[in-house]
C-alpha cells in the first residue's frame, strides 16, 4: 500500500487518493461482538441514523473477539472498536497505528477466575504446576498477571493454555484444565450453569476498563465522525442502564444464553463514555509495564504518545 501511495504521487495521481479519502469518509466502518455494548448500538440504530444526517453510512463488521478485531483496525478494514484494555497493548507493541478515542468506567466485577464447583483448589496458590486456560491478549490476561503478583508467584509456577472461550469452556467441563480465567457473559454463563465457583473476584486485583478506538489516520482526518459516534454511544450507555430486560433481550439470542444471564452479565458492567482522563490512561500504561515486564510484548510502550484529544 505504502509502494502505491508512493508511484501515485510520482505519477501525478495524487488527487485520486484525496477522492478515495473522501468516499472513506462516507463509509465508517465499525468493528463489533455479539454480545457487547457495541452490538446493542448496532440493534438499536441510532449511531446509523445520526451518521446518515451528516452523510456518513454505517458498516458492521462482525469479529469474534478483542485481539481480532484490532487486527481488523491494524490492516485497515474497520475504523472504529471496541475492546477490553489488554487487546491496546498486544496491537500498539505489535506496530498497530491505533488511539484510544474513549473509555467505559471500571467494570472489575466482570472478570474471575473460575474453578469447577467440585475442586478441591481454595486459593489462587494451589494453582502452582496447575493448567490454567485464558485467552491470550484478552483483558483477563492481566487479571492473571495481577494475581501472580500479589501471590508471590512467577508467570512460569503455572502451565498456562491460552484457548478462546468456546474452547476453555469445553476444556473446563472436562476437567482438561484446572481453572478459567474469564469474563462476563462467558463466567456467568459457566456459574448458573454448570456451577463454577470464583476463586478470584475481578473487583479485588483490576480495573477492566472497556475502550473505544481508532486509527490515529482516521482520527486525524474525521475527528467529527469520532465525536457523533461517541455522543450515540453515550445514548445507548443510558439507555442500557435504564432498560436491562430489554437490553438482555435483544443480546441473549445472539450468544445463546438465557436472558437470566445475560441480563446478570450486563449489569456486571460500567456504563458512561468519556474521553480518556490522565487516570485512565495511567491505568493503561501499568497495564502496558506488567506486559512488557513479563516479556510477553516485545517492547516498553508510551501509552500517552496514543490518546487522542477532541
Amino acid at each position: 500500500m505504502k509502494l502505491l501511495a508512493g508511484l501515485g504521487t510520482l505519477a501525478g495521481i495524487a488527487p485520486l487518493n484525496a477522492a478515495w479519502a473522501q468516499t472513506q469518509a462516507k463509509t465508517f466502518r465499525v468493528g463489533w461482538q455479539k454480545g457487547s455494548n457495541i452490538a446493542l448500538l448496532r440493534a438499536r440504530g441510532n449511531l446509523d441514523a445520526r451518521l446518515k444526517k451528516e452523510g456518513v453510512s454505517v458498516r458492521w463488521i462482525e469479529f469474534t473477539a478483542g485481539p481480532q478485531m484490532l487486527e481488523g483496525l491494524n490492516v485497515g478494514s474497520i475504523d472504529f472498536a471496541c475492546v477490553g484494555e489488554t487487546p491496546p497493548i498486544f496491537a500498539q507493541a505489535a506496530g498497530a497505528d491505533l488511539v484510544y478515542v474513549a473509555s467505559e468506567p471500571p467494570a472489575p466485577k466482570a472478570e474471575k477466575i473460575l474453578v469447577q464447583k467440585d475442586s478441591s483448589i481454595q486459593s489462587f496458590k494451589e494453582l502452582k504446576g496447575k493448567r490454567v486456560a485464558l485467552n491470550r491478549g484478552s483483558n483477563v490476561h492481566y487479571l492473571l498477571l495481577k494475581v501472580l503478583e500479589r501471590e508471590g508467584l512467577a508467570y512460569t509456577d503455572i502451565e498456562v493454555k491460552y484457548l478462546p472461550p468456546a474452547d476453555a469452556r469445553a476444556a473446563f467441563e472436562s476437567g482438561s484444565i484446572d481453572a478459567w480465567v474469564i469474563w462476563d457473559p462467558f463466567a456467568q454463563a459457566a456459574i448458573e450453569q454448570i456451577g463454577a465457583r470464583v476463586l478470584v473476584a475481578g473487583h479485588d486485583q483490576v480495573h477492566n476498563y472497556n475502550f473505544y478506538l481508532s486509527t490515529g489516520a482516521y482520527a486525524k482526518a474525521y475527528p467529527e465522525v469520532l465525536k457523533w459516534t461517541i455522543e450515540e454511544v453515550d445514548v445507548t450507555d443510558k439507555w442500557t442502564v435504564a432498560h436491562f430486560d430489554e437490553a438482555a433481550q435483544i443480546l441473549s439470542p445472539q450468544i445463546g444464553l438465557s436472558k437470566e444471564i445475560t441480563r446478570h452479565a450486563l449489569e456486571n458492567y460500567a456504563y458512561g463514555v468519556a474521553y480518556i482522563t490522565d487516570e485512565v490512561a495511567q491505568n493503561q500504561q501499568n497495564i502496558a509495564d506488567a506486559f512488557s515486564s513479563q516479556k510477553l510484548i516485545p517492547r516498553a510502550l508510551e501509552i500517552r504518545n496514543v490518546i487522542w484529544r477532541p
